[in-house]
């Protein structure tokens, strides 16, 4: 099992949960988050002054899958968060040892 952790432009969740859904992710937990990369941040102006701000907003989703599912889950959230301006995000693909249902007690690939 794998976690797929996506950082990605906060108007583009809605297109990225409606494309997951359309390939039957239907679990997901979404943070928001602020960060950078090579952004390096905006100026903003705010009545008249100018603010220098490091800190961009972004949403990070975390889903976990099964191996097999892991390829078509990456090209999904690609296709659906890409804009082709830099800030688009970036994905992490991380091992999940073991997976618990509090409810039921199931493992590994039955709980997800």
């Amino acid at each position: 099992m794998k976690k797929i952790l996506a950082i990605i432009k906060p108007f583009k969740l809605d297109e990225v949960k409606n494309a997951l859904t359309k390939i039957n992710i239907n679990g997901m937990t979404i943070t928001e988050v602020k960060g950078f990369g090579r952004q390096k941040g905006h100026k903003e102006i705010y009545r008249g002054a100018e603010y220098q701000t490091d800190f961009i907003p972004k949403v990070e989703l975390s889903i976990v899958v099964n191996d097999a599912r892991v390829d078509g889950v990456v090209e999904t959230i690609i296709s659906s968060a890409k804009t082709g301006k830099i800030g688009d995000g970036k994905i992490f693909i991380q091992p999940i040892e073991n997976i618990v249902r509090i409810r039921t007690g199931e493992t590994g690939v039955d709980a997800l």
